[in-house]
Order: structure tokens, then C-alpha cells, then sequence
């Protein structure tokens, strides 16, 4: 079989034109945070950049990782010291691009960690609430309707393959469901704004359990890394394929 490579170049545009970063005020730097090889044939998507993902990413002979947590945010400490020294000396030594995207890739509408959640959830919503219009809403028919928010933390379970943090609400019937994927639960309040019987994301601080109980509106956090496993696959499998390039997604395990 031949192998197709193509410029580093022509893989972060067809990324960029995907995800268009430019229209995110984000954390951090969106597309080429790492430099390697000028030449991508292998692209290996994950969710975070970390030292046991970019170990797994050289045995699997990647030219360019592509992740939803990158290297750098805003306000870190600069230094190359510790783990960020460990991450950077085996990328470097090994010539491989990190090609990272945050928010543009929770947003994108069909690709992105919110529209493969809801797929997974078989929630069809849009974007309706929260910074930069992040949240997803999705209203339910009748006959789609969850007789309770503990119907729908099943059902999130069974997806996503762990047990959510349900803060049952007033017991309510499921009709509007509001999401983020993610550390969104500071978007609680906006959901509840925007009419939701119930907030979905990945994690629980101490104020959404008390907002959860006096307002009546559920709160599921299903964990951080399980509700953001799927956009990035999604979209580096969607640009790889039209570069010709291969991919293969590395899931490492996270319990947060």
C-alpha cells in the first residue's frame, strides 16, 4: 500500500478551514503549537496532549498529533522545566507536529464535542446559551421526552461508559436539555435561563449542586475527558481523509 504525505502546511489549513479559530476567544493558542517533520502522513488524535498520549502517538509512528487539550494556556508558567520539558524533549526528539484546537473544536456544529455528544446522547440541538454561544440545546418531543433526569443519567451512562453525578432536580419530566461538554458548569445558570430541565457536562463544582436543588433543574457532570472523546477523532478522521492521510485515535484513560 502507498503511503500519502502531504505539506505540514496543507494539514493545518484544512484544519483551520474546518474549525475556523479565528472567530474563538480561547485560552489558549489554537492550530500548530508544536513544530515537527514538514512532511504529515500519519495523524493520531486524542483528547489531551499529555506525556503518556504523546508516547503512545511515537509508537504509533505519528507525524502529527491532533488534541482538544493542548500544551499551552494563558496565565501558565512559561518555563520548559518538569513535565512540560518531558512532553516537549520526546516531541522534538521525534519531529512531530501538535496540532491543537479548544473551543473551535466544542463548536464546530457537526464534528465538534458538543454535536458528538448529543449524537451519542441522541440529542438533536444547536447552540443557544453560554460564552460565545457554546451551550447546546435540544428539545424533546413527547414521545422522546425522560420521565426523570435519573432515565437520562442512565442512558448518558450507558454511552459514555461510566456512572454521571446526577443532582436530580425537582424530579421533573426531561423535555428541554441543555449541554457543554467539558469544565462548563459555570454555564449552569445560563442553561437554566435558556429553559433547560436539565444541564449536561463533564464536571461538578459545590455551587451547581445547591443552584441544581433551588432552582429544580438537574445537573449531570459525566466527566470531563468522557463527554470531549469524540470531537477530535471526528475531525481529524474528517481531514485526513480528504488529505488522503492516515489516522488513528489513542483514547488514554482519565477518571476526571
Amino acid at each position: 500500500m502507498t503511503t500519502i504525505s502531504v505539506p505540514r502546511q496543507n494539514l493545518l489549513s484544512a484544519c483551520n478551514a474546518l474549525l475556523q479559530p479565528e472567530r474563538f476567544k480561547d485560552y489558549g493558542p489554537n492550530g500548530l503549537q508544536v513544530e515537527g517533520r514538514a512532511e504529515v502522513a500519519h495523524v493520531v488524535s486524542g483528547v489531551t496532549a499529555s506525556l503518556a498520549f504523546i508516547e503512545a502517538a511515537i509508537a504509533a509512528k505519528a507525524d502529527a498529533i491532533f488534541v482538544h487539550h493542548g500544551l499551552f494556556w494563558r496565565g501558565q508558567d512559561g518555563s520548559v522545566t518538569g513535565w512540560m520539558k518531558q512532553r516537549l524533549k520526546l516531541l522534538l526528539a521525534h519531529d512531530i507536529n501538535v496540532l491543537a484546537y479548544h473551543l473551535p473544536l466544542d463548536a464546530h456544529p457537526t464534528l465538534g464535542n458538543n454535536a458528538q455528544l448529543g449524537l451519542r446522547l441522541g440529542l438533536a440541538g444547536a447552540p443557544a446559551f453560554g460564552e460565545q454561544n457554546l451551550g447546546w440545546l435540544a428539545e424533546c418531543a413527547n414521545d422522546q421526552a425522560f420521565e426523570s433526569a435519573g432515565a437520562l443519567a442512565h442512558q448518558a451512562g450507558q454511552a459514555l461508559g461510566r456512572s454521571p453525578v446526577l443532582v436530580a432536580g425537582d424530579g421533573r419530566v426531561i423535555r428541554r436539555v441543555g449541554w457543554c461538554t467539558g469544565g462548563a458548569q459555570g454555564y449552569f445558570e445560563a442553561a437554566i435561563a435558556a429553559g433547560a430541565d436539565v444541564f449536561i457536562t463533564g464536571e461538578i463544582s459545590e455551587p451547581q449542586a445547591h443552584i441544581a436543588r433551588e432552582t429544580g433543574v438537574a445537573f449531570l457532570a459525566c466527566g470531563h475527558h468522557a463527554t470531549e472523546r469524540y470531537g477530535a477523532p471526528a475531525v481529524a478522521a474528517q481531514v485526513a481523509q480528504q488529505l488522503g492521510l492516515t489516522h488513528q485515535f489513542i483514547d488514554i484513560d482519565n477518571p476526571a
